[in-house]
């Protein structure tokens, strides 16, 4: 991190010998309008992967959580994408939203929902749609795991306590599991941040930044600026930018979530 510092406040070419140049790498990047709309497009994704990211995975965890026979194994099987990797899952699901050879359009044409063609990543907002889908089938299964976690270690005799008084099932779910599941919550919220700020794979291999550079990332455009225009210089300058507002993400989402113990 210190070397990365290092070269933002340089012109530093991947070949060629650096220049000290200050803090001019940041000041470029306060000026430079796509940088600004890369930016808005990362947090957009963000705001919209997130909410179904952990209601799916706040659901499958409640319906994980209950005492029946062989729910192990539906735990195994709501969790088992985020064993395939995210460039091999990229794939997977570009063959699945293909036109002609995917799975999917061939259901909504069966179910009446489509006539004609669609194809998924022509515009912005149809190929942004695709990838959320993508990563949300992913990585709600881990959002299952630690909200599952979570609602395992609340103590069973709060919910005798509460069916003697009683409270029904949407009760004890109101006020002792969410409550009790804050700290989860907040867990499950920054890494779910932190893991769409740092979008890249999925954005590479499924819309390649496009149409027309409308789907470029803040990773992404680091890797451009990095291994394509070799400008390190701006590459590190972007990348201590992305820590500086993740940090501040993070300190808030902890702020705001924490209960009244210390975390």
């Amino acid at each position: 991190m210190i070397t990365s510092a290092w070269i933002s406040l340089n012109d530093w070419p991947l070949l060629g010998t650096p220049t000290f140049t200050g803090l001019e790498n940041y000041s470029d990047l306060l000026d430079d309008r796509r940088f600004k709309r890369i930016l808005w497009f990362t947090i957009q994704y963000t705001l919209l992967v997130i909410p179904p990211t952990l209601i799916l995975g706040m659901l499958l965890a409640l319906l994980v959580n209950q005492p029946l026979k062989g729910i192990g194994l539906f735990r195994t099987i709501f969790f088992m994408p985020l064993g395939v990797g995210l460039a091999a899952s990229s794939f997977i699901w570009i063959l699945l939203f293909h036109n002609d050879l995917g799975i999917i359009n061939s259901v909504l044409r069966d179910l009446g929902l489509l006539e004609g063609n669609l194809l998924w990543f022509r515009t912005k907002d149809m190929s942004l749609i695709a990838v959320i889908i993508s990563v949300v089938w992913k990585t709600a299964g881990f959002s299952m795991i630690l909200f599952l976690a979570g609602m395992q270690a609340i103590p069973g005799e709060l919910y005798e306590a509460a069916k003697v008084d009683g409270a029904n099932a949407w009760s004890r779910y109101i006020r002792i599991t969410l409550p009790l599941l804050r700290r989860t919550f907040a867990l499950v919220l920054i890494l779910t941040m932190i893991g769409s700020f740092l979008a890249f794979e999925q954005f590479f291999i499924m819309t390649s930044g496009g149409p027309r550079q409308k789907t470029l990332t803040v990773v992404y455009k680091i890797f451009v600026e990095a291994f394509q225009s070799f400008e390190m210089g701006d590459a590190a300058a972007l990348s201590m930018v992305l820590l500086v507002i993740l940090l501040f993400l993070s300190y808030l989402q902890l702020r705001l979530l924490r209960d009244d113990t210390r975390f």
